[in-house]
């Protein structure tokens, strides 16, 4: 169905006359007639009745130029958002780990968004739901996080599911706990030293298809007999700042939110394990200027921070 063909009929139909259609369409009358009968004899329809007062609709006529206007009309949106003369919707997603240093880059990088129309999404959720997100176009981009000594099995994975990965930073957890947290008064911290807390803890698998049951025995001391297990970050700064009891392992978090919680980071010296930061994306997907922008913030952060 030629879609100039459509719209000359719903013109004739809105001023009732080829002759009136030709004026306000700058189209030859005739080519209009002719347009209308091939559209007819394609639809096996009679659009319009012809007599000497003008082009008037038939019930089937009136059927399709209802439909005719909606698509029309959807046409005319389309060409608004795509064409040059308005602005296109930038687009922007992300599944990363809950870490400060990201969750600050994010920040500054919404401070730089355009005028442009523009839709964000950010989510923070655990390495496997990032790769299944990304896989799947759910999310453009991710920053994925493990123990390196997963780093093989991790790498072999992203090649075989066809994703691209960068590393963003090596870093090993460090304390946070309440400023009235005895712990904060120590200068040397061990795993034993931790036996009588609260640990407070995401509740999520460090890596995909193993049991968390095994990667909280690999990757939390065993000697830890209380956790509160949580699923976002807006809680545990709450909980770590009114319960002086509790702690928690972190990449570095910005002095800022240690102020503002009244909290205090602190190292252990028995906790030797490296964890990498990677960022992901598809195989063949090209960068967009947002996603750069979000990178150079991250890059901006991770050298502030960590």
């Amino acid at each position: 169905m030629n879609i100039l063909h459509m719209k000359y009929a719903v013109e004739v139909a809105r001023v009732g006359s080829l002759n009136k259609a030709a004026e306000t369409l700058l189209i030859a009358q005739p080519n209009i007639s002719r347009s209308i009968k091939e559209l007819e004899s394609h639809l096996g329809i009679t659009i319009f009745d012809r007599s000497a007062k003008g082009m008037t609709l038939t019930p089937e006529g009136e059927e399709f130029i209802n439909y005719a206007q909606g698509i029309l009309k959807q046409i005319d949106q389309v060409e608004k958002i795509y064409t040059s003369e308005h602005p296109k919707k930038q687009i922007f997603s992300a599944c990363v780990p809950r870490a400060s240093y990201i969750a600050e880059a994010f920040i500054q990088f919404s401070k730089t968004l355009s005028n442009n129309p523009a839709e964000i999404f950010y989510k923070e959720t655990n390495s496997q739901r990032t790769i299944s997100c990304v896989l799947n176009s759910d999310y453009k981009i991710g920053i994925i996080r493990y123990s390196e000594n997963y780093d093989k099995y991790f790498k072999q994975m992203l090649e075989e599911k066809g994703l691209c990965y960068e590393m963003v930073t090596e870093f090993k957890y460090r304390l946070i706990v309440s400023r009235d947290n005895p712990l904060s008064e120590k200068e040397e911290i061990t795993y034993d030293d931790l036996k009588d807390y609260i640990e407070i803890a995401h509740a999520d698998p460090y890596v995909p298809t193993l049991p968390l049951a095994r990667v909280v025995k690999e990757e939390l001391p065993d000697n830890i007999d209380r956790r509160i297990y949580i699923f976002e970050r807006a809680s545990q700064f709450g909980l770590l700042s009114e319960n002086p009891e509790t702690f928690m392992w972190c990449s570095l978090v910005p002095k800022k939110h240690l102020d503002r919680y009244n909290l205090v980071q602190k190292e252990c010296v028995d906790n030797k394990k490296l964890y990498k930061d990677v960022l992901i994306y598809r195989n063949g997907y090209k960068l967009s200027s947002l996603d750069k922008q979000f990178i150079t913030e991250l890059c901006n952060s991770k050298r502030q921070y960590l």
